[in-house]
């Protein structure tokens, strides 16, 4: 990637977002975050304001945003289940019209434009594991669908801002990322398991642990987004973003409680609709055109993850 390029990150006060504007200032570029602080958090950027080549602009891309830049990472949107399911209207909002605004933005002032995708894309799968040309299996009129259908019709956009304006486009679908910034109450299973860990409260699974996931450490994501970004215009995506090691959820549940040394039990709960049985990413298309495939360990980026919530948790006196 080449120095001194202006680069716009909406979303950038989120988990993602904040630990890809640090990595592009590091690159020597100057960075816009735009972030309406839904769920990001000026606390997640704190160590960026005093960068001159970092700009904060509080911003909702559900509006129109004129600004100009070389590239724009387009990450807005909540991305856990309560976060999207308490507004779902404007979670389709976020997706649909805050993609219409991004590639409107990206098409006057000829910016090249990633698109953060999903996963969730793929619905509850059919097919295991899921490869970028896999359709999906969703539910169009359930509690998910907002974020679901919502990041499935910003792909539609993009691929059509593709075909009738020739945008120059990216479409990453990130699988499960965990790491710092995440939220305390972002209800995502890792930091639900670690917190309830560090505070000896019951670990939480709902149904019966044997559903599946892949976890990816969140240097790894970032890496993978910018490897993707520096690709050439022929390279459009969509990509699958995440690591194919799989586990079930209990299994995951036992690593936490090992990893703290936690007295936590293990209590079951009823599995939320449409919550996917299964979820491993095939990553051959990252291996082959971005050279990419995630490095960090899940024991190594579980400690470090840990020793984050566990300041997190001592500040607030939760944790002695």
């Amino acid at each position: 990637m080449r120095k001194g390029k202006n680069i716009l990150v909406t979303g950038g006060a989120g988990f993602l977002g904040s630990h890809l504007c640090e990595k592009l200032l590091r690159a020597g570029h100057d960075v816009l975050c735009a972030d309406n602080l839904y769920t990001g958090s000026k606390e997640n950027i704190r160590g960026l304001l005093n960068s001159a080549q970092f700009e904060f602009l509080r911003h909702d891309i559900t509006f129109p945003l004129y600004v100009e830049v070389d590239e724009v990472f387009n990450l807005a949107c909540p991305a856990s289940p309560i976060h999207y399911q308490y507004d779902p209207v404007q979670t389709t909002k976020a997706s649909v019209h805050g993609s219409i605004n991004m590639l409107g933005l990206a098409k006057r002032v000829n910016a090249k434009i990633l698109q953060a995708s999903t996963s969730e894309v793929y619905g509850d799968p059919e097919v295991h594991p899921q490869e970028e040309s896999y359709w999906g299996r969703v539910n169009p009129i359930g509690p998910r669908s907002c974020y679901d259908e919502g990041k499935r019709c910003a792909e539609t956009l993009f691929f059509d801002y593709r075909r009738q304006h020739n945008l120059s486009i990216k479409v990453a679908r990130i699988f499960n990322t965990y790491g710092p910034r995440m939220r305390l109450n972002d209800g995502r299973v890792v930091s639900n398991f670690i917190v309830q860990a560090l505070t000896n409260q019951p670990i939480t699974i709902y149904g019966n642990g044997t559903q599946t996931r892949s976890f990816c450490y969140v240097d790894d994501l970032i890496d993978g987004l910018l490897r993707l970004m520096d690709t050439g215009d022929d390279i459009t995506g969509p990509v699958n973003l995440g690591n194919p090691a799989e586990l079930s959820i209990i299994e995951l549940a036992e690593l936490v409680i090992e990893l703290v040394g936690s007295r936590s039990s293990i209590e079951f709960k009823l599995l939320p609709i449409d919550d996917p049985r299964q979820r491993q990413p095939n990553i051959d298309l990252a291996r082959r055109t971005l050279g990419w495939s995630p490095s960090v360990q899940l024991h190594d980026g579980l400690a470090k993850t840990i020793a984050y919530f566990d300041g997190l948790l001592r500040s607030e006196g939760r944790v002695q």
